[in-house]
This record gives C-alpha cells, structure tokens and sequence, in this order.
C-alpha cells in the first residue's frame, strides 16, 4: 500500500496512518483489540518536524529534551533514554555493578526481561511467588529467599497496582540491597503520594505502542545518582572512550534512542496525565460491570495506597470454571481480543533446556497463568464496547 506513494509523501505521515483508519472503518463486523497507541495530529507534527530537521539518529536535541521532561514527570534528578525497556533492564544490572554469582531476587510472574537481564551478567535470579491480591510480589517471601550472596532485587509493578513500596525497602535497608524499580506499566501513577518511579537505585521504563507513553520502541532509565547516571549514558552507547572515542573502556550495547522516537516521546508526555486518566475511567467501568461475578476476579479502582493505574483490565477466571485460553478463544468468536497473563520463570522452556528452577513451585504464578487474561482497553474505547464486551463475559462466565 506504501508503494503508491512517492517519497515526498512520507513526510506526510497523518495521510499515511489515514488510510489504515479508513480501511478499518470498511470492515463490517467489529473487532475490539487488547491496545491500540493513541496518537495525535501534535504527535505527528511533532515527529514530521524532526524528519524535516534531519536530526533522524540518535545525536537530536529532542533526546536530551525527553530526558529531562521525563525527569521533571518522574521526580528524579537524571535521565538516560534507550531503545526500550529490556534494554533498561540490562544496562540497570550492569551500572549497578551485579556480577558472577550475585544473587538477583525478581518476581516469578513478570515478563522474561527481568531474567534475562540478569543471567546475562553471569548472576543467578532468584524467583519469587506472586500473591493473589494484587498479582505483585509476595512480600513475606522476599526475606526468606535472601542469603549472603543476595546483591539486588527487581522490583516490578504487575499491570495495575504498585507493590507496597514502603515494606520492601524496609527489607532492602536491612540487607543493604539495591533496588531497581520496574516501573514500565505503571506510569503516571503513585504510591503514597510520590510517583511510582522516583523509588529505589534505578528506576526502568517501557515506551512500547501499548504503554500510556509510547515511542513505538523505546525505554528509559531514571535515578539520582549522577555516578550511576554517567554509567548508563556510557553502557547505552557502547563505551567510548573520553579522550580517544574509539578506544572502549568496557563493553556496552547500541542502545541508543533515536530523536524521531524521542520527539514523539515528547508530545505524548505532554498528553500523559489525560492519557492515564482515561485508562482509569475504562478500569473503573469494566469493574462496575464485572466485579458482582463471582466467578472472576477484577481488581479495584483503588486500594490503600493508590489508584488503580489500570495499564491493561486484567480478569482472573475461579479454578475449574474455565481456562483463560479456552474464554480467549470464546471471545475472539465475539470480535473480542484478549490476551493471556505473564507465563512464569519456572515453567519458561529455555529455563528448563537450562536446567534453572528446578523442583521449585510457585502454585500462585502458575495459577494466573492460566486463568488469568486481559481485556481490551485502548483509549478510544467506549462505554458501549465495555457494556457489550462485559456482557459476553458474563454470558459464559455467570
């Protein structure tokens, strides 16, 4: 389709994104997908303007822009922008300085990254169970997996609440560990009135096309300490040399963040609060609507210490009711997308080809991850769609 159209037309990327709107309004039966990235004249503005600047790579004074709106947003002091989150994950363990044989507390029920990351600096995860309440880390298992080879913990908020940040870092200060915060579904949301984020050694971001602020790929990295700040700026961008830049001082990646994506990253913090907000209005009415069935779990819009940021809507089915793969399959006969929960650490297969975890058992993760999925919940998606959506859940579920 893009190849009827000549170059100069690139420019003008709101007459490209037109034509897949209005292939879309042509198809007769309606489909309701999982997410879908909000973006806006001003964000195609904004990256247009960029384009015609021919700051495309990753040298682009809209990088260093983002970095410190990004810092301001957040309440930390700096800021290093990357390529996307996992990328943030594995420049956080190494500027933090975990190496062989460290041991790394992470949440069983997270995406890989948080492994993957750590593994790949020769250190050893250590898993840590879920709990049912609010699908974060069991807090009264952190202490009881810590020995003295325990450097660090991930800490990753799971799709709607913070954890209870107080109570962990309690735990952290006793055995002096530092803490990375994942924070990459929870932006734009507190806990106890400080902004998920600002908590910990480092804090890691995701700007991927389903996150509240999106720059298609991308990552970040947020902290106070500007030792940590200089490390992460020079691991993002494989460790050149200050005197001579082609002689390497250590062993660092590309991944660098380019000033097209940051200048959509831009204009979409701009919009972010609005952008959260929305997202918190289509959790609370799915919850309106689905939390009196017995037969699923739905968390609520708002617990202790925060709001519910809502990142995705996320039901968990009652045991022996009905699996979330055989409802997803359901659903998508309805033009109803879904998608499933976090697969765990323990029963990853390459884990296993690795012999790692073995004959540990995490009943709480493996549970969620099989009756656990989520629901659509892009911006534009209206009171009706919940109302018609909700009613085809209940219609097999009640």
């Amino acid at each position: 389709m893009l190849a009827r159209y000549s170059k100069y037309d690139f420019w003008n990327l709101e007459k490209i994104s037109g034509l897949y709107r209005k292939k879309s309004k042509s198809n007769k039966k309606p489909f309701y997908p999982v997410n879908s990235p909000n973006i806006t004249k001003k964000d195609i503005d904004s990256v247009n303007q960029v384009l015609k600047s021919g700051w495309i790579s990753s040298d682009g004074p809209e990088i260093k822009k983002f970095e410190e709106n990004f810092s301001r947003f957040i309440g930390r002091k700096y800021s290093v922008a990357v390529s996307s989150g996992t990328a943030a994950l594995e420049i956080a363990i190494k500027a933090l300085n975990i190496k062989e044989n460290d041991e790394v507390l992470i949440p069983n029920f997270t995406i890989i990254s948080n492994a993957l990351a750590v593994i790949r600096q020769q250190a050893k995860p250590v898993l840590i169970d879920c709990n049912l309440k609010d699908w974060n880390i069991k807090i009264e298992d952190i202490e009881k997996n810590i020995s003295k080879k325990t450097k660090a913990i991930i800490i990753t908020h799971i799709y709607s609440f913070p954890n209870e940040m107080h109570k962990i870092l309690k735990i952290c200060k006793k055995y002096n560990l530092l803490v990375i915060e994942d924070s990459a579904e929870v932006l734009g949301i507190k806990y106890k009135n400080k902004m998920c984020g600002s908590f910990g050694d480092i804090s890691i971001f995701s700007f991927y096309a389903n996150k509240q602020v999106t720059t298609g790929e991308g990552g970040m990295l947020s902290m106070n300490s500007f030792k940590i700040y200089e490390k992460c700026k020079s691991l993002r961008n494989l460790c050149f040399g200050k005197l001579n830049r082609f002689n390497h001082d250590d062993i660092g990646w590309n991944f660098r963040m380019t000033n097209i994506q940051a200048a959509l990253g831009l204009s979409q913090l701009k919009n972010v609060k609005h952008i959260v907000k929305k997202k918190m209005e289509i959790g609370k009415y799915y919850y309106k609507k689905l939390y009196q069935n017995s037969n699923i779990q739905i968390l609520p819009p708002s617990n202790a210490s925060s709001k519910n940021v809502y990142w995705v809507v996320g039901i968990v089915i009652k045991e022996n009711i009905m699996t979330a793969s055989k409802l997803s399959k359901k659903l998508a006969r309805y033009g109803i997308g879904t998608r499933p929960f976090f697969w765990p650490m323990h029963e990853q297969s390459i884990f296993k080809k690795m012999k790692m975890f073995e004959n540990k058992k995490f009943p709480n993760s493996s549970y969620l991850a099989r009756y656990g999925l989520y629901l659509p919940s892009y911006f534009k998606l209206k009171k009706k769609d919940i109302d018609y959506i909700s009613s085809v859940i209940n219609k097999f579920l009640l």
